[in-house]
């Protein structure tokens, strides 16, 4: 059966107290809506539609740089999630199969917990509803059930006492197919308290039409919503811990879990060791058996395996690290490509270079690559001895097995095998030291 998805994304998020809509902000460093569509993305969608409305340019230019093929339809006045749901329609004509309402502000339902509501649309289910127990219903619409079947769902400020004390809650996710969605919610009427056309309502006008309704159920920390800064905070928290659970559960190590960050799409190899206060950027792979030495920040890199980064060091985008290297404590590496063996230990900045296998980077090192307008390239060769202190004035070369004398800023390209030494020769001048300090400090207490 083709499913197709229908994420709602088109609130303001008031409660946010923000100009970004609420879908964008973001967990793991990556939007909410990015999120809640790779969980929809696990049903292998026919097609997927998000209904925008405010913020909706920088919605879909997000959603779009997530997946081209995604489609954006607007909501442009908020009356209900019935309502919202409908806009969809136009973008499913012709569409045959099931539908699955997704929420862009409900980032951790899990793949299984989808597929486990369209095998309940298999096994026979005109309607499937996502329900959980909660803790505290509090303001969650209400699932009113008569056995294994669903006869209505309730709004909290359109319930009775009685159904209240339901602690069995709808968490807004709904599968059915797609014709079937529609019919229903042209029937979806607003006599509420709200004055709004309730997606919900579907529910109570497919039993009164002989349709079976059911519910599945997950954990109430998957349906957790973000409508506040403080929940923007708790969905970080809980989506560390559980990225955390799975690395350890993988194989990786760390001493302190509970102070590693990770983003949404990091990679850590088997027997990869994290020390305490690492930050992950997007786009990071660190192979098996490397190890991140405490408070390195990591983003837009390849680590491959055995090599040692940090203690204190920054990899930046473009940062791609051959077996074995060694970055050490308040090293920067940018846009570089660092080969086999190669050691950046101490106190440098290398960036849009390629260091060659084995080359040793002296303490102090930077590669100048940047003239106000352009970026240029430093290219280092195999073998290759940089003297602290060095600055090569890109774009320049130094050859295979050459070496630079310590405190040089070479500008020219160096030769195989040779020294090149670009620094002023010394000159000392006896006793000037001493007679320049006797004449400032009696100038001093001349006053």
């Amino acid at each position: 059966m083709a499913v197709a998805l229908i994420v709602l994304a088109a609130g303001q998020g008031s409660r946010m107290q923000s100009d970004l809509p609420k879908v964008l902000h973001r967990v793991a460093h990556a939007p909410l809506l990015v999120h809640a569509l790779r969980a929809g993305a696990s049903l292998s969608p026919a097609r997927t539609i998000i209904v925008a409305g405010h913020g909706g340019d920088a919605v879909e230019a997000a959603a779009t740089d997530h997946d081209p093929g995604i489609r954006v339809v607007r909501q442009e006045a908020q009356n209900g999630t019935a309502q919202a749901v409908a806009q969809a329609r136009p973008a499913l004509d012709g569409f045959a199969g099931d539908a699955v309402v997704l929420y862009g502000d409900t980032p951790f339902i899990r793949p299984g917990t989808l597929q486990d509501m369209l095998a309940a649309r298999a096994a026979g289910a005109d309607i499937v509803v996502l329900g959980f127990e909660a803790a505290v219903p509090g303001r969650y619409g209400r699932l009113v059930t008569d056995g294994d079947r669903l006869e209505r769902i309730v709004e909290a400020k359109d319930a009775t006492e009685a159904e209240l004390a339901i602690r069995l809650c709808n968490s807004g996710v709904i599968a059915a197919d797609a014709g079937v969605l529609f019919d229903l919610i042209d029937q979806v009427g607003n006599d509420n308290a709200a004055g709004e056309y309730y997606l919900t309502d579907i529910v109570g006008l497919a039993r009164a039409a002989r349709l079976s309704a059911r519910v599945v159920t997950c954990p109430e920390a998957e349906t957790m919503g973000v409508n506040t800064r403080a929940d923007l905070a708790a969905a970080e928290a809980a989506f560390q811990a559980r990225a955390r659970t799975a690395a350890l559960a993988d194989g990786v190590t760390m001493t302190a879990p509970e102070t590693v960050f990770l983003a949404h799409d990091t990679v850590l190899g088997r027997d990869v060791t994290v020390e305490p206060h690492v930050v992950f950027g997007p786009e990071v792979t660190v192979e098996s058996g490397a190890t991140i030495r405490a408070f390195s920040h990591l983003e837009g890199c390849h680590v491959s395996d055995g090599c040692v980064i940090g203690p204190y060091a920054r990899l930046r985008t473009g940062a791609e690290l051959d077996r074995g290297v060694r970055v050490g404590n308040f090293v920067e590496v940018k846009a570089a490509q660092v080969h086999e063996g190669a050691k950046i230990n101490h106190l440098s900045y290398i960036g849009d270079a390629e260091v060659g296998a084995r080359a040793n980077i002296g303490a102090g090192t930077i590669t100048c690559n940047y003239d106000g307008v352009f970026k240029h390239r430093t290219v280092i060769g195999a073998d290759a001895f940089i003297g602290s202190n060095s600055a090569l004035v890109a774009p320049v070369r130094v050859g295979e097995a050459a070496m630079t004398g310590s405190g040089s800023v070479v500008t020219g390209d160096v030769p195989d095998g040779d020294l090149a030494l670009g620094r002023s020769k010394q000159v000392n001048k006896p006793g000037l030291a001493r007679r320049m300090m006797a004449r400032l400090r009696a100038a001093k207490e001349a006053g």
